[in-house]
């Protein structure tokens, strides 16, 4: 276990696919929001998002590439890697910036390359 469960707990829950588990670590009027489009989702968005992704891609793992505490939450560099439905192998770096009050995120800033996003989009 890391010395901060709750990115163990979130990171779980996308690979498992449980979108329950992962809204679960978020406070209800938490933001995320996403370099690509530069708009903030509410929780329940961000769930349809991952909802969608589930069915994208198979085997979905992340390998944690680093991950530092600080006052109030973490950042975390890690890379995102699975099957898509097309068989083919999957990988996109990412990073995010996590807020976290009372437990529970109340912001996650979340910054990659779409040239890696786009393979989720046609498959």
């Amino acid at each position: 276990m890391s010395e901060f469960p709750l990115a163990d707990r979130l990171m779980a829950a996308i690979e498992r696919g449980d979108v329950p588990a992962a809204a679960a670590c978020y406070a209800p009027d938490a933001r995320i929001w996403h370099n690509f489009d530069g708009l903030a989702q509410s929780v329940d968005e961000n769930m349809r998002s991952l909802a969608w992704m589930d069915k994208r891609q198979l085997n979905r793992k992340y390998e944690i590439v680093s991950r530092d505490t600080f006052a109030g939450g973490f950042v975390q560099q890690h890379v995102l890697t699975g099957t898509l439905n097309n068989g083919e192998s999957f990988r996109m770096p990412a990073c995010i910036v996590v807020r976290v009050r009372d437990g529970l995120i109340v912001r996650l800033d979340e910054y990659l390359d779409t040239a890696h996003a786009k393979a989720l989009r046609i498959t």
